[in-house]
């Protein structure tokens, strides 16, 4: 094991040219140096200091991937990388919550900040990757990571969207912690990897289906495909129940479009007609009354399928646990 700042970066060109002429976060002292900027203009209103000595423009973007990237700039210099949330938006998982902090790992001295987490450790090489010209742990890296800090739920949802995109099977997890079976947190991995399916595409669904299963219902099919007779795919459900015949739909900010909403409608009609229900949930059915959502799951597959799903009670307690 070698420590990440035994191999601290040089010559980011500088900064690929202070990304794209001070079109992303960057470093004062490099853009004064470079005569890109005065001290008087950085001190400005056209400039916002994020962490000390990295700015960004004004009213540009914020959001997590731009001040992951300044916060790189901070550590870059001590051999640092971004890691948990910050490394998987970077890597393109969509897993990390509103106004999360940036996040870096660090083998030396660092402190944290407003908006900066900071973990000090080390890492190998073979966890260490570039996304957008920094560098930041590896997917499987990364899940481990958050896995073993986030509670059940959400470290499934981190576990689902960094498997997806990164391709890497969630045993894996299990796999490492046979290296290091004194991890902190790593005893609730065998769980999160239970639960865990890549084929899941948003935070939403896996929320949803660990609410299903914690509730003591059989999990869902994931992504599931709905043939006509001929073998024609008609629909592919985020989560099903094959043998009720029910589709479990999580409709985010794009089913709101009213084209989309057609859409929506015309394909729900022709699955009824293949004696399909489809169930259409929105943001506030899964992050605010959950138990009442996966309650009406459970009266649907009921009255659908009476002899594979006799009962309707569910365990409300391990529902309410997980919110």
């Amino acid at each position: 094991m070698v420590s990440i700042s035994a191999k601290r970066p040089r010559d980011h060109a500088p900064w690929i040219t202070l990304v794209g002429v001070l079109g992303g976060p960057f470093r004062g002292s490099e853009a004064v140096a470079l005569g890109l900027l005065t001290r008087a203009r950085l001190r400005g209103a056209g400039y916002l200091r994020v962490f000390p000595d990295v700015y960004l423009p004004a009213g540009g973007v914020d959001d997590l991937a731009t001040r992951s990237r300044a916060a790189y700039l901070l550590v870059r210099e001590q051999g640092g990388v971004l890691a948990g949330y910050s490394a998987a938006v970077l890597l393109g998982a969509d897993c990390a919550p509103a106004r999360a902090p940036a996040e870096v790992l660090v083998s030396g001295d660092a402190r944290a900040r407003a908006g900066l987490r900071v973990t000090r450790g080390e890492v190998v090489d073979a966890d260490i990757t570039t996304a957008s010209g920094v560098r930041i742990t590896t997917g499987v890296r990364t899940a481990w990571d958050l896995a073993r800090r986030l509670p059940l739920v959400e470290g499934v949802v981190a576990v689902d969207a960094l498997a997806r995109v990164t391709g890497f099977d969630p045993a894996a997890l299990v796999a490492r912690r046979a290296t290091q079976p004194g991890a902190r947190g790593c005893r609730k991995l065998d769980d999160i990897v239970r639960l865990a399916d890549p084929r899941a595409e948003s935070p939403p669904e896996t929320r949803l289906r660990v609410a299903l299963v914690r509730a003591g219902l059989p999990s869902p099919a994931v992504q599931h495909r709905i043939v006509e007779e001929h073998g024609f795919v008609l629909a592919r459900a985020d989560l099903a129940y094959p043998d009720a015949r029910l589709a479990i739909e999580y409709d985010g900010a794009v089913h709101f479009d009213r084209r989309r909403a057609e859409r929506d409608r015309a394909r729900d009609a022709e699955l009824a007609q293949l004696g399909w229900e489809t169930l259409r949930l929105v943001s506030e059915d899964v992050h605010c009354s959950l138990p009442q959502t996966v309650a009406r799951i459970a009266r649907l597959l009921a009255l659908r399928a009476p002899g594979r799903y006799p009962g309707t009670e569910i365990d409300r307690r391990a529902v309410s646990e997980l919110l």
